[in-house]
């Protein structure tokens, strides 16, 4: 029980952290799922979310191409145009 509520504090703090950086709380939730709760890797997803959305790609799309990339930036963007 013990190991469980550190491991669920550790969690809300993490997305304490990313909902400050300005990300959607369905978001962040989504991004912490997706990635095993890997604060790092979540918060790598969220930036390129962001960024791919502001270039005009559709947000399912950059979801699905980040995932199979791996949150590789230049991979994914090639996909995105490609598509």
């Amino acid at each position: 029980p013990t190991c469980l509520l550190l491991q669920f504090l550790s969690y809300l703090g993490a997305c304490e952290r990313l909902l400050k950086q300005g990300y959607e709380e369905g978001q962040v939730e989504e991004a912490m799922e997706m990635f095993q709760y890997s604060e790092k890797k979540a918060a790598e997803f969220l930036r390129l979310l962001a960024q791919f959305n502001d270039m005009g790609f559709q947000q399912n799309e950059i979801k699905e191409v980040l995932l199979l990339c791996g949150n590789q930036r230049e991979k994914a963007l090639e996909e995105l145009v490609m598509k």
